[in-house]
């Protein structure tokens, strides 16, 4: 179910030219591409859903997704970032365009219709729903998608509980959902802080940006400070590439958070 507030632009045939193609149909392929909207050339929402029947999920959990490269089935997990309330309406998901990568080079040239493999959901990152503690959630790039489906279930729920949402990104371009955070965050009731931050400033596609800068590790301590996080008040979940999850731990360790209080979810390995 797309927000409203969102601002995309629709998928663009011409960029199909000098990127491979999914095989259009496989014994894998148990679901297909219900929508698709493009925030930028490598950032784009992907509505998908089952052939048969939708499966419940738990916000916070994953999708693995799969396409049909030559003989093999290329898979990768990708966060839902809908309500856990509405499986019935498809499953969102925001994904970067990797160049050279092996999945989404195929998901970049997939219409609307294009069937493909769907496994879960799974994972373990998910939301305490009996936590009335504030949440702070850090994100970057498309580690907000987790945190998406979060928010939306706690406010299909009615349930919506203090909390304080940080987002890196480098352009201005790549703040996916802001529009509808904005709003959220402008409700009268003031449940939910959202802090976007830029960490290329200077760079001229973010001229006019007048908001926090810096990468998102760096501005956990003054988030903390403004809001009045403590490890006694406050609950901590990170998404997004593992070096910041890293040093946003180290940060909140030096405040007295505990393990327990921080729960990570890495997009991809660290290195040894």
């Amino acid at each position: 179910m797309w927000p409203a507030t969102r601002i995309c632009s629709r998928y663009r045939p011409d960029r199909a030219a000098h990127l491979p193609n999914a095989s259009v149909s496989s014994p894998h392929y148990n679901g297909r591409i219900l929508a698709r909207e493009d925030l930028t050339g490598s950032l784009a929402f992907f509505q998908v859903s089952f052939d048969d029947d939708p499966r419940p999920f738990l916000p916070g959990q994953y999708l693995t997704v799969g396409l049909d490269s030559g003989e093999r089935l290329v898979q990768r997990p990708y966060s839902v970032a809908s309500s856990a309330r509405r499986p019935q309406d498809g499953y969102e998901l925001y994904i970067r365009l990797i160049p050279g990568g092996e999945l989404t080079p195929l998901l970049f040239t997939a219409r609307p219709g294009q069937r493909l493999a769907l496994r879960g959901p799974k994972g373990r990152f998910t939301l305490d729903p009996h936590d009335p503690r504030i949440h702070l959630f850090i994100a970057t790039g498309c580690g907000i998608a987790p945190f998406m489906a979060m928010l939306r279930t706690l406010l299909d729920d009615d349930a919506l509980r203090p909390t304080v949402l940080l987002h890196g990104v480098s352009h201005v371009r790549e703040l996916a959902y802001r529009a509808l955070l904005e709003q959220w965050a402008d409700a009268p009731a003031r449940r939910l802080h959202y802090v976007p931050t830029i960490s290329r400033p200077d760079d001229p596609a973010n001229a006019g940006w007048r908001g926090s800068v810096g990468r998102v590790e760096a501005v956990v301590a003054a988030a903390c400070d403004a809001h009045g996080l403590t490890r006694v008040n406050s609950v901590a979940y990170v998404c997004g590439n593992p070096e910041m999850v890293r040093t946003v731990g180290a940060t909140l360790r030096s405040r007295g958070f505990g393990p327990e209080q921080v729960r990570t979810e890495l997009y991809w390995p660290l290195p040894h």
